[in-house]
């Protein structure tokens, strides 16, 4: 038993709203990893459309890691969306060429916030906004419609505008001993055989899996 394959664009036959989203996407700053899904049913295959203001000069990437489930209307917001503060005027004059160009300022004087990183086996609800540079932890989940401003650590439940702690999922010593774990990395067969342990709740069995 080994599983879909990660090399196929829609794993669930007759599911076309359900898309392997590495196999779809063609923008080098985009890095997603195996077995992570977004569910669409209005074109599942495009997901790059939801990563908004994401300029090639600017550099930021978004990272994606492994088993990864994103909802319909997830978006990311990259730091091409970010305005000048530090003047009287936020307003972007030099977009709109006729002269005004020349009073561009220099890209170091915009907010950059970095790379937006979501870990593993993290959960994005239905209309979720991820704003630029957040770091979302191995096994958190986002709630419906949340905006999510800061980073959220492993392992938690964050919802609302913007979000804010719902509830931990598991105490401190069992994040840790998930992380150490790290179920995702192991080999696929590995995981298909272990699948009962993964998705019950008993933390120690799945410690005592032997690769």
């Amino acid at each position: 038993m080994h599983g879909p394959s990660p090399d196929n664009k829609h794993p669930m036959d007759g599911f076309p709203q359900i898309c392997f989203i590495k196999n779809t996407i063609n923008n080098p700053h985009i890095v997603v990893g195996d077995y992570s899904y977004y569910d669409d049913p209005e074109d599942s295959e495009n997901f790059e459309r939801n990563v908004l203001y994401h300029y090639p000069f600017i550099g930021d990437k978004l990272i994606i890691g492994k088993f990864c489930a994103l909802a319909r209307g997830v978006k990311f917001i990259m730091n091409g969306a970010n305005h000048k503060l530090s003047g009287i005027s936020s307003y972007p004059f030099q977009i709109f060429g006729n002269g005004w160009e020349k009073s561009a300022p220099p890209l170091s004087d915009f907010p950059y916030k970095g790379d937006t990183q979501i870990g593993n086996d993290v959960w994005i609800g239905y209309d979720a906004l991820i704003m630029p540079g957040v770091k979302i932890g191995n096994g958190a989940v986002i709630s419906s419609r949340s905006v999510v401003t800061r980073d959220v650590p492993a392992y938690t439940v964050v919802g609302g505008n913007p979000a804010k702690l719902i509830k931990h999922r598991f105490t401190l010593d069992q994040v840790a001993r998930l992380e150490e774990i790290a179920w995702w990395n192991w080999p696929v067969d590995i995981i298909s055989q272990h699948l009962p342990e993964i998705m019950a709740g008993d933390i120690e069995a799945l410690g005592a899996v032997i690769l």
